[in-house]
């Protein structure tokens, strides 16, 4: 289907922002969620969408940005935010910070927007990551997004169609605010490649997608041989 309006979270930079640019461009109109207010009316303006500044790691944010998703055709759950090195070394507030935007705000929006979406035939969207395996140094970022994605294949049988992103390296600002250097593989993929991948699947009726396709190997890998998937992980990163 076409969807005459979407909720997009995370939309300031990075995929969200390709994304508000995919839908503008399809004709949608788009409301986007971001905590940045500069970052996100410039994406606004580019996209024909509507800025909405909220910070998801907040509760009465969330609740706020969830009565606007209630009325959507499309939900994208993208925002978050990742955090890199020893799980005891990482702070408690931060641990919680992370859950709260990467899992618990996808929960609440996609809870609100549900009875809506059904009964005019809407959709879902997630922006996991391929760290749902399990990524070194990365205990909490990897626990929320493989939360995500049994989530969204639980919600699938609640009476939407729900499609999901399990991107790899993507070229974003991500890796600036997490507390550890860039990966150099896989070779990092622009934004736009994701939001293309995402929407095209959604516009099919695709499950999960991953980006780079190849991903979805080790995915299947980690499935099939979680012992030697590990063992591989482990040592190269």
């Amino acid at each position: 289907m076409r969807w005459r309006s979407a909720l997009v979270t995370g939309a300031s930079s990075g995929i969200g922002a390709a994304l508000a640019l995919e839908l503008g461009a399809l004709g949608c109109d788009p409301v986007l969620v971001g905590r940045n207010r500069e970052r996100l009316a410039a994406v606004a303006r580019r996209s024909g969408g509507r800025a909405l500044v909220a910070d998801l790691a907040d509760p009465d944010a969330v609740r706020r940005v969830a009565e606007v998703a209630a009325d959507t055709d499309l939900l994208i759950n993208n925002a978050g935010a990742g955090c890199a090195g020893p799980l005891p070394e990482m702070p408690e507030a931060r641990v919680a910070e992370l859950v709260a935007l990467n899992l618990t705000a996808p929960l609440q929006l996609t809870r609100a927007a549900l009875p809506g979406l059904v009964a005019r035939g809407g959709q879902v969207g997630f922006v996991s990551s391929i760290a749902a395996t399990g990524v070194r140094g990365e205990a909490v970022y990897s626990a929320t997004k493989a939360g995500l994605r049994a989530f969204a294949a639980s919600v699938a049988h609640e009476g939407v169609p729900v499609t999901t992103v399990f991107p790899g390296l993507v070229a974003t600002r991500f890796f600036d605010r997490r507390g550890a250097p860039e990966r150099r593989f896989p070779r990092p993929v622009p934004p736009e490649r994701v939001a293309r991948v995402l929407v095209r699947a959604l516009e099919e009726g695709t499950a999960e997608v991953f980006v780079p396709s190849w991903l979805g190997l080790a995915a299947r890998a980690q499935g099939a041989l979680p012992a030697t998937f590990h063992r591989l992980a482990h040592r190269f990163g």
